[in-house]
């Protein structure tokens, strides 16, 4: 049987939130994701258990791009929860279903969502088990350090991020949020949006340079 890039993904410790609010804010940001980001995915991201969605995507650089959009729609959109991923190379015995990501067997999926169990009492939130086992390694140290970037952030600090998402000229983000230009550009240094730049740019050389040894 084939085997595809499963990715799936859950919210760290929903127990603890208003579930009718972050139901709701979940089914926003993965329809979202499926609206902007259709052309990644075989099957659309699809939510299964309440608190998890499953999806087949086109590649590892795809299911990686995907990751990176949902960690930047959740900060844009002042989400107040955090997502742990699987990205899984492995079979599925059915016919892939492009309409929703529902009704396919296979032991790549139950392999995944074990995965995804297994580190439900870690602080480790992604996780890659590809078929470049060097290649999982590689994502695995370099999300790593993504990770303790991204996870430094705070809700106060959203609005300022998000403009920098927009321009990284710290003068013209201290206009849009009508501060201090050198303030903005200590709060800049202080993000580390300099190594979250860079660390997004060498995970991307890791998946072209992978890409290139096929």
């Amino acid at each position: 049987m084939k085997k595809y890039y499963i990715l799936m993904a859950d919210i760290i410790k929903s127990r603890e939130k208003n579930s009718v609010k972050i139901m709701k804010d979940f089914k926003e940001i993965v329809s979202r994701i499926q609206d902007i980001h259709g052309d990644h995915f075989l099957s659309p991201p699809t939510i299964t258990l309440g608190d998890e969605f499953q999806s087949i995507v086109t590649s590892e650089s795809a299911g990686v791009e995907v990751i990176f959009a949902f960690e930047e729609l959740l900060l844009k959109l002042e989400k107040n929860f955090k997502l742990r991923y699987i990205l899984y190379f492995g079979q599925i015995d059915t016919a892939i279903n492009p309409t929703i990501a529902y009704g396919m067997l296979g032991n790549g999926l139950t392999e995944a969502r074990g995965l995804l169990g297994k580190y439900k009492t870690k602080k480790k939130r992604f996780v890659f088990s590809l078929q470049n086992t060097v290649l999982s390694k590689e994502l695995g140290l370099a999300f790593k350090i993504f990770q303790s970037i991204v996870d430094d952030w705070k809700n106060k600090d959203y609005k300022t991020l998000k403009e920098f998402f927009i321009s990284d000229d710290y003068k013209k983000v201290a206009d849009q949020l009508n501060k201090d230009a050198s303030l903005i550009w200590r709060r800049k240094k202080s993000l580390r949006l300099s190594e979250y730049q860079a660390i997004k740019e060498l995970i991307s050389l890791l998946l072209e340079d992978a890409s290139c040894q096929k």
